[in-house]
């Protein structure tokens, strides 16, 4: 009873990104310096992390895969899930048992041919048939529940690493913005003496202490936000690998440790709909719901149940052993429904009601997982851009700076003039550093928006 389940189709596109870019989106002349390349229909590796090249990366996420309770978790509810399907194809099965009983009787009117107690033992068996397939459909549902909780199991794999990833990225991301911050800060303290000085001489103004006040003010502001964002990063890459932040060291990542791939394989999309474990897990769903129809409309149908027994009777209980009697038992039931007010009925249209609306559900996460890569993809193209601007800046300020420095030494600016270019220098550095880090993170979101590699590793699970 009910429809076989048959997969969704998969998306007919060999791309992400549209035809005709946006207007505000359109490539630039010259292609941008740090532009990684893609390779449309490469499989991502197992552990896709060791694209950056990390040991201490690497080590970080094998303690997060060995000590995850979330992990832990999922392992456990997979095992409770595939313990429920055994349970359904129990019901395929003869029901084997042992009937045993003491049965003392008494009456008003004693007779010798009653016997006032009788002892019973034997087996017994019964078997439903399963005639209109409710109770293999009921197996199949199981089934399809249990692969869901197998493909939620590989989910949190992904999420798992790519939340190690992306806190160990921001740990590396947030020290070099400290470190920078921490040299505007030195600058502007030079700055503001120096004026100072030039005020109590006479040689500058007011504003212009003010002026230099309120900078070295503005970017001591920045600072407790940075450490703020530092500390919690470092705890919640502790929590990820399942230690309290007080127990656990964390390593003091550097931008320096990591290497931006410069090629990136590329999952089509038709592949992409077969791997990704939350859509996988969304497919799984609507097999559930698929088989959960035919198990509704069985129900609308007769059931037959055969039964056997054999028993011995005797009076004693020793008895049962050595002197008794044998009865023999062999029938069947039937049994139908015949009126039950339209819940049946009702039942059978809910669950098709509840499978339309997972059909829904999944073509939505299938939608949404393709409009993911598609921004990851846009971000990717941007951030090489912003990567050539910025790098850019960064050698026009490297070059303003030597020219000033020569120019210092000749007297031909005063120090404040000086002080205002290795500023700038900075800035830029930490534009550039910025621009860096964002490929970086972006990089991941791509990767995992993939679905990385997962079937690969017997951690995150079965291959789909």
């Amino acid at each position: 009873m009910g429809p076989d389940f048959h997969r969704p189709a998969v998306p007919d596109a060999d791309h992400y990104l549209p035809a005709t870019p946006p207007a505000a989106a359109a490539a630039p002349a010259a292609p941008p310096a740090k532009a990684q390349r893609l390779l449309p229909g490469e499989e991502l590796p197992a552990q896709w992390w060791q694209l950056f090249h990390s040991p201490a990366l690497q080590q970080a996420v094998k303690a997060a895969l060995a000590g995850s309770p979330t992990l832990v978790a999922a392992n456990a509810t997979l095992a409770q899930a595939q313990q429920q399907v055994i349970v359904a194809r129990g019901a395929l099965f003869p029901r084997l048992g042992v009937n045993g009983g003491v049965t003392h009787t008494t009456s008003s009117a004693p007779s010798p041919l009653l016997a006032p107690t009788e002892y019973t033992l034997g087996p017994a068996a019964t078997y439903t048939l399963d005639v209109f397939g409710g109770v293999r459909r009921g197996v199949e549902q199981q089934v399809a529940l249990a692969d869901m909780q197998r493909y939620q199991l590989a989910a949190a794999y992904l999420t798992l690493t790519g939340g190690v990833v992306t806190e160990a990225l921001t740990i590396a991301s947030t020290r070099l913005q400290i470190a920078t911050t921490l040299e505007l800060i030195e600058s502007d303290k030079k700055n503001l003496e120096l004026t100072e000085r030039e005020f109590e001489v006479g040689t500058a103004a007011r504003t212009d202490v003010l002026t230099a006040d309120s900078q070295l003010a503005a970017d001591l502001t920045t600072l407790p936000s940075l450490r703020t964002q530092l500390e919690q990063a470092c705890d919640a890459l502790a929590v990820l690998t399942g230690h309290a932040p007080a127990q656990w060291t964390v390593h003091d990542f550097d931008i320096s440790e990591f290497t931006l791939p410069g090629e990136l394989p590329l999952t089509l999309p038709a592949r992409l709909a077969r791997q990704r474990p939350d859509i996988l897990a969304s497919e799984a769903q609507l097999h559930a719901a698929s088989a959960a129809i035919g198990v509704a409309v069985a129900q609308e149908f007769p059931s037959v149940t055969l039964s056997a027994s054999i028993t011995r009777e005797a009076l004693t209980a020793g008895a049962l052993f050595h002197q008794f009697d044998t009865v023999r038992q062999l029938g069947g039931a039937f049994a139908a429904p015949i009126f039950a007010g339209g819940a049946l009925r009702a039942q059978a249209q809910g669950a098709r009601d509840a499978y339309s609306a997972q059909l829904a559900t999944y073509q939505g996460v299938v939608v949404t997982a393709l409009g993911q890569v598609t921004d990851d993809l846009w971000a990717l193209q941007n951030d090489a851009e912003r990567m050539t601007v910025d790098q850019h800046a960064v050698d026009v300020a490297s070059e303003t700076l030597k020219l000033d420095q020569q120019s210092y030494l000749v007297g031909k600016i005063n120090v404040l003039q000086l002080i205002d270019a290795q500023r700038t220098y900075a800035q830029a550095r930490l534009g550039l550093a910025t621009a860096q880090i964002q490929q970086y993170q972006d990089t991941v979101g791509l990767l995992v928006a993939l679905g990385g590699g997962w079937w690969k590793d017997p951690a995150a699970g079965a291959a789909p």
